[in-house]
């Protein structure tokens, strides 16, 4: 089901009239439903969510207009509803509005009407599931039925997550880079007791090595160079509520052993004071990194390794989750609508497809450039499998396991042989390699090396 648009009318002449009009108006097609009944049973079966809009007609047979209206209100009130109506009576207009109708036309209707109503009403739709969602986040009641796949891909770990809400345990939440490991954490803290209570979030492999005790434990004025204010510190701006330390494998050691007392003691010593400070915060900590390996090759203290994963929660990679892809990607659409502005495309049966067999290395994040990528360059209203340039193709000779394929683009690829005719030598070919990482990466060190499976300090050598 490609349709954003379900027509709900009983003449044939006029389900004509509007679908020829918002083809070639708007690029969209439709589908049609005679009664309110049809119209009904059609949005119950789109499970992905791609219908946008209602065109419903005020009279009908079998289910008329405002009894259809009432329930898509109540059971689908994300859809907004255009009621067509003949009746010029201001108190049934009155009526059609408060039953939840977006706007209405009465007919007969000049095209541009059409038209104008059903752009402003889809830019509207996609404007108000911004603000709830923004509302929601700054009213910290974000919760676990905001992430998209609670019902799907993510229930069994939902299920436990809302068990360790109620509690006050340090948790580990470990997975793949762009798994929504944060917005996880945001969803524990909004379904906990400490909801009202702030949610303060920290991403410890970007906080200068030197700067690390100061950002998580603050500092006194004049306690170094630069200090000229008294600052609390990430542990005590989140008092009473929740720390979410991502990318904790990244802390220094000298970091994690005052890490550590703070679990230990509940109290943080400010850089530059002999008094320490209680604290009341609940720690969500986030890895991509195997701690158990980190611990094994002493980069990662053991025993704050065992204070910090008292309970573990391992989000799935995309890949995992296929059945969310579909239901995110029509998210991101809505999302790239509301801060780019532009009305909603939908995803053809042919990309969908093919969304869902990628194997996604990049997880929900990648899905996320990919169909920013796709919104820009696409002027259609239906976005087509050549849209997404970064997709893979089947390797049928791997049982069809997606891999990533830059075959459309030469730039990615790797020649064995030179210009001579001789195979390259392996240092040759390794260093191209770590050339197209970097370059694929935006030269970021971490990911590219993590890409080709290489240790970080052996990439650098290999670098110089």
């Amino acid at each position: 089901m490609t349709e954003p648009i379900l027509i709900v009318e009983d003449e044939p002449f006029q389900q004509q009239v509007l679908q020829t009009l918002l083809r070639r108006k708007m690029g969209y097609s439709s589908l049609i439903a005679p009664n309110g009944r049809e119209a009904l049973d059609i949005i119950e079966a789109d499970t992905a969510g791609t219908i946008k809009l209602v065109i419903l007609d005020y009279q009908m047979p079998v289910m008329g207009g405002l009894e259809t209206l009432e329930i898509l209100s109540q059971k689908h009130p994300s859809i907004p509803v255009i009621m067509l109506t003949g009746n010029k009576d201001i108190e049934k207009m009155v009526e059609i509005m408060k039953l939840g109708a977006a706007d209405f036309i009465t007919k007969p209707y000049e095209p541009d009407r059409i038209v104008t109503t059903v752009k402003n009403t889809l830019k509207m739709s996609i404007l108000s599931k911004e603000v709830r969602r923004l509302r929601s986040e700054r009213n910290c009641s974000f919760g676990f039925n905001n992430l998209i796949g609670h019902e799907n891909g993510l229930s069994t770990i939902v299920n436990a997550a809302r068990k360790v809400a109620a509690s006050q345990i340090p948790t580990l939440i470990t997975g793949e880079t762009g798994t929504g490991k944060e917005l996880f954490a945001m969803a524990i803290h909004g379904e906990s007791a400490q909801a009202e209570k702030p949610f303060i979030a920290i991403n410890c492999g970007a906080i200068p090595s030197q700067l690390v005790e100061s950002t998580l434990f603050g500092h006194e004025k004049g306690a170094f160079t630069g200090a000229t204010e008294k600052t609390l510190g990430k542990f005590r701006e989140a008092e009473g509520g929740t720390i979410f330390l991502d990318e904790v494998g990244e802390l220094p050691p000298e970091a994690q052993v005052k890490l550590l007392r703070v679990l230990q003691q509940k109290e943080v010593e400010p850089v530059g004071s002999s008094q320490t400070v209680p604290i009341n915060v609940r720690i969500i900590a986030a890895t991509n990194r195997d701690l158990k390996e980190e611990v094994s090759s002493g980069r990662f203290r053991e025993d704050l390794f065992f204070r910090l994963n008292v309970l573990q929660l391992n989000l799935p990679a995309l890949r995992e989750r296929k059945c969310d892809i579909i239901a995110l990607a029509e998210y991101f659409i809505d999302q790239f609508c509301a801060h780019e502005g532009g009305l909603p495309k939908v995803l053809s049966q042919e990309s969908q497809e093919a969304l869902t067999n990628f194997s996604w290395p990049g997880n929900v994040r990648q899905l996320e450039n990919v169909i920013s990528r796709a919104m820009v360059m696409n002027d259609r209203t239906i976005l087509e499998v050549n849209d997404f340039s970064d997709l893979l193709i089947q390797d049928n000779s791997a049982g069809n396991v997606p891999t990533r394929s830059f075959a459309y683009n030469n730039e990615f690829c790797i020649n064995m042989v030179s210009p001579l005719g001789e195979f390259k030598t392996i240092q040759e070919v390794e260093a191209e390699a770590i050339s197209l990482a970097l370059r694929y990466y935006n030269n970021n060190v971490t990911k590219s090396a993590k890409g080709l499976n290489m240790a970080k300090s052996t990439f650098y050598k290999k670098i110089k």
